[in-house]
């Protein structure tokens, strides 16, 4: 059995998952304090590939990163390297078609953040980075985590977009997806079953280590609280 598939798509899906967690929580972060207009339009544009269906997200990837586009044909000829039906283009479908669900998560997390805790650590004299990493980010965990796990399902699972700018190549693109979907043209059902499994299983284990780690913080805090509670 070829186990390339999954070390490829673990591969794309971490990557892309550390890429969108920043960006997602940075841009969720300075947009929830915009005013109402400018965030609704910054919105519109950063969740669009949530409802956009895949293959037309793998389009504007094509459109934008072919060979014989601009960005992508001034890319080819500086760096010599393509951006296209390679590995690393199932990055870029994963982050796009992920970034919105880290984004709005985080977003959500954000905007219900007691901002008097913020201002409490100013009056402190705290810098706006401590406030940010060790007040508002603890303050947000789940919010942001459930982001996080959402976003590397999806990243892991994305078949449509990486189809049209990876393609399907064994060995050198193939991800789990795209090979259970060459594996039921070919009528080979048994292997893909075999990988449809391991992909529930992944899945599986991510979800279940996000719920144990919920549990054992939300152990800590009650004890936290008792030991408060008796002092």
């Amino acid at each position: 059995m070829d186990w390339f598939p999954l070390y490829n798509s673990l591969r794309i899906a971490l990557i892309s998952s550390v890429i969108v967690f920043f960006t997602g929580v940075f841009a969720a972060y300075y947009i929830a304090k915009l005013n109402p207009v400018l965030k609704g339009v910054l919105d519109v544009i950063l969740t669009l590939p949530m409802v956009l269906p895949p293959t037309v997200v793998g389009y504007f990837l094509l459109v934008l990163m072919g060979p014989k586009r601009p960005f992508g044909s001034w890319f080819l000829d500086t760096f010599h390297t393509k951006l296209v039906m390679t590995w690393y283009s199932g990055i870029f479908a994963a982050v796009v078609v992920a970034f919105p669900l880290m984004y709005r998560t985080a977003r959500g997390a954000f905007e219900s953040f007691d901002e008097t805790l913020s201002f409490s650590g100013k009056t402190l004299g705290l810098s706006n980075a401590f406030i940010f990493w060790r007040i508002r980010m603890p303050a947000c965990r789940q919010g942001i985590m459930a982001g996080a796990v959402l976003a590397f399902a999806r990243a892991l699972g994305e078949y449509g977009a990486t189809s049209m700018i990876a393609g399907y190549t064994p060995g050198k693109t193939a991800t789990i997806s795209t090979t259970v979907y060459q594996l039921w043209r070919t009528n080979d059902d048994e292997m893909a079953f075999r990988w449809v499994m391991i992909n529930i299983a992944i899945s599986a284990v991510v979800l279940l280590a996000v719920n144990l780690l919920e549990k054992r913080n939300a152990t800590r805090k009650k004890t936290a609280e008792d030991t408060v509670g008796r002092n």
